[in-house]
């Protein structure tokens, strides 16, 4: 049996790809909407995938009217996502753990999300992986949200691997965007009901149907194309 090639670094997103939670960020949303006696548009949570908390805390504060300064309205809206946390009401994607778990084994493994430390903490504890990932990056530390390719690369710098050298697992089109732009090779695993367009799909290695998929094959074969 031939050695295997050096292994690639793996940055895995997390809302939505490892924890659905999308679902939760648009209840804790909608829930605030409503208290001001507004409706909540359905594509307002399209709209603010990926981006970073002081982005969408200024889309809420300019289309959803609320009110308070920018660090009040992230804040209010955080505390919402980090009870449902604690409340165990955040789904946990299946196989997510299982598949933290196998990219750990084969080499180094990071997060780059675009929630905040706090919630990439909570979600990986919620996993049982926060010991397996030490590279976690917000793209609140690095000022643009996704699609710019900051927090990925910010994930490959302290990694220190070089972007054709790792792999982002992905489920937005945001999310694939951000790591195309950054250099890296992408897997997307699409979440409905938002999947990524037809376009960033076609910027993907490989689209697959579960995080059980996930293996380390799919990523190797990433390499030989």
């Amino acid at each position: 049996m031939g050695a295997m090639p050096t292994p690639h670094a793996i940055i895995f997103d997390l809302d939505g790809t490892l924890t659905d939670t999308e679902v939760t960020w648009a209840e804790v949303r909608r829930d605030l909407t409503s208290a001001l006696g507004r409706t909540y548009p359905e594509h307002a949570s399209v709209a603010m995938m990926g981006m970073s908390t002081p982005e969408w805390a200024q889309y809420c504060a300019d289309n959803l009217g609320y009110p308070g300064t920018l660090q009040e309205i992230g804040d209010r809206v955080i505390g919402g996502v980090a009870d449902a946390y604690a409340a165990g009401r955040v789904r946990l994607l299946p196989g997510a753990g299982d598949a933290v778990r196998r990219m750990a084994a084969r080499g180094p493994i990071a997060v780059a999300s675009s929630s905040p430390p706090l919630l990439i903490d909570a979600g990986l504890n919620a996993l049982g992986v926060s010991a397996l990932v030490e590279v976690r990056v917000s793209s609140e530390t690095v000022g643009f949200g996704k699609p710019r390719p900051e927090v990925y690369l910010e994930a490959c710098r302290r990694l220190g691997v070089a972007p054709a050298d790792a792999v982002a697992i992905e489920d937005s089109t945001n999310g694939i965007l951000s790591a195309a732009a950054a250099g890296m090779r992408v897997v997307a695993i699409p979440l409905e009901p938002h999947v990524p367009t037809a376009e960033a799909l076609a910027l993907c290695g490989a689209v697959l149907g579960s995080l059980d998929e996930l293996t380390d094959e799919v990523v190797e074969a990433l390499y030989r194309a």
